[in-house]
């Protein structure tokens, strides 16, 4: 099969959409599909053996890290070369609109499927733009409404997507590599990089460091923790990084700045840890936190959309639920979360002793999820 990906997203920028786009056309090629991506300039000419045709962009106004790309003649021209069997709508929004009127013109016999991973109106009212956010779920609504099938993360994204009228929602939950993502991996020479003292209990966090990943309340619930029982690791980059940064050096707050991660040094930066941070609530999923429970780490996180959808709370993780707390009562809550390590960390080691068997294997397993699209 011949299949033509529009998307608004891709390498480098790395985040839960772009590592399951890469994983998708890694599948592709493996399994003996074409494909080609038409999308942001990447400065790469190929991924697993498709072609990326970038094209300039734009920052979007709401969400700053997102680019509102450009359609261009010489993509036009490389899609109707290609002749694709299907097209494949990535977060359609500026790109993939303009790719939907150039298919619905010149390949009109051709099924269109599409797929949903970002809550753009959610972060207009998170980047003070709140009214737009209706204006951008019925724009969303539009450039999904020619699939024939919409495929989501999800169940809590569905039901969303089912309550802004969205139809024909298939569910389409990442993956994660268990053979990359395990207890195994665990490195005491990491975490005396991190910590002295071997006994302290090492709070995780993976992810972009920006605003929207609600970062500061992870922060504002450990500076008023007990730091010699405790030390916060920040793997990532983002806009936020540098005034976290500062911030921590201006309070004294012991925290490890890692920077970006990926491959076995995440894995062990994972399996490292004892627990894991996860303040998000704008997720559609959180592939993080699948990483996190395949490599043993009991989840602290919100009882919000995508989140709860992969932690039972009080047996892999707690959730607080942030129904009408206000900003100080969410901090505490979240402290006290934090702070409540005992049936936590007796998860943590049952995992240890089980080799990570958390259910992950068998309900996330990459090359079944993939199989899902």
């Amino acid at each position: 099969m011949r299949i033509a990906i529009i998307t608004e997203n891709f390498f480098p920028k790395v985040d839960g959409v772009t590592r399951t786009l890469a994983r998708l056309l890694e599948h592709l090629s493996l399994t003996g599909h074409q494909a080609i991506v038409l999308g942001p300039e990447t400065n790469m000419k190929s991924y697993a053996n498709a072609e990326l045709v970038g094209t300039f962009g734009i920052p979007f106004f709401a969400y700053p890290e997102l680019k509102l790309n450009f359609w261009r003649p010489g993509l036009t021209q490389k899609l109707l070369e290609f002749q694709p069997d299907v097209i494949h709508l990535v977060d359609p929004v500026f790109l993939g609109a303009f790719g939907l009127a150039v298919v619905r013109y010149y390949l009109p016999h051709v099924p269109i499927v599409s797929s949903y991973h970002t809550n753009l109106a959610v972060y207009c009212d998170h980047f003070g733009y709140g009214f737009f956010s209706s204006i951008m779920w019925k724009w969303n609504h539009y450039c999904h409404s020619f699939s024939q099938y919409v495929a989501c993360p999800s169940p809590s994204t569905r039901s969303i997507l089912y309550q802004h009228g969205f139809e024909h929602v298939r569910l389409w939950p990442r993956g994660v590599d268990i053979s990359l993502f395990s207890t195994s991996r665990r490195s005491d020479q990491l975490r005396s990089k991190w910590t002295e003292d071997k006994d302290k209990i090492v709070i995780l966090y993976v992810g972009r460091l920006s605003y929207e990943k609600n970062i500061h309340l992870v922060l504002d619930a450990y500076q008023h923790m007990d730091h010699k029982t405790c030390h916060l690791v920040l793997v990532g980059h983002g806009p936020s990084f540098h005034d976290i940064e500062k911030r921590c050096v201006s309070s004294n707050i012991p925290v490890t700045l890692t920077g970006y991660l990926q491959g076995k040094e995440l894995a062990e930066a994972y399996a490292s840890a004892d627990v894991f941070a996860f303040p998000s609530s704008t997720e559609t999923f959180g592939q993080v936190v699948l990483e996190a429970m395949a490599s043993g780490l009991p989840v602290v996180g919100l009882n919000a959309e995508g989140v709860r959808d992969l932690v039972d709370h009080g047996s892999t993780g707690l959730l607080l639920d942030t129904t009408n707390l206000s900003l100080e009562q969410q901090k505490k809550g979240y402290q006290g979360l934090l702070e409540k390590r005992s049936p936590l960390l007796s998860h943590h080691k049952k995992l240890m002793y089980d080799s990570g068997d958390s259910g992950v294997e068998e309900d996330f397993c990459i090359d079944e999820a993939l199989v899902k699209e």
